[in-house]
């Protein structure tokens, strides 16, 4: 099992940044792909970006390419979702999840096995 805590949420102006953070907790850490997903009012919980068990692989939503910038520090085991440049249609309860497929990087939420409880980020205009 891996438990997941999302921090780092809140009410900002749009251009502002936001940093997320995803602190893992239980089975080996740097052993999971990880992905950040958000899910806005009344719409189905949407992929963001999604990063390796090593890191060095990332996948992004075209929606938040140049601005939304995913890493990880499994030494911490520790995942982050620095979000720039931030807009009204960023705002959303932003979920990170942990899948216990070893390789590569998952963009569905099928793919995933482990949810945090999500963080609220507003962005007003």
């Amino acid at each position: 099992q891996v438990q997941l805590v999302e921090s780092g949420g809140g009410l900002v102006q749009a251009g502002d940044s936001l940093r997320l953070s995803c602190a893992a907790s239980g089975r080996t850490f740097s052993n999971y792909p990880m992905g950040w997903f958000r899910q806005a009012p009344g719409k189905e919980r949407e992929f963001v970006a999604a990063i390796s068990w090593s890191g060095g692989n990332v996948v992004l939503a075209d929606s938040v390419k140049g601005r939304f910038t995913i890493s990880r520090d499994n030494a911490k085991n520790m995942m982050y979702l620095q979000m720039n440049r931030l807009k009204p249609e960023d705002t959303a309860v932003y979920f990170c999840a942990a899948s216990a497929i070893g390789h590569g990087v998952r963009v569905s939420t099928a793919e995933y096995d482990y949810w945090g409880q999500g963080t609220q980020v507003t962005v007003s205009s």
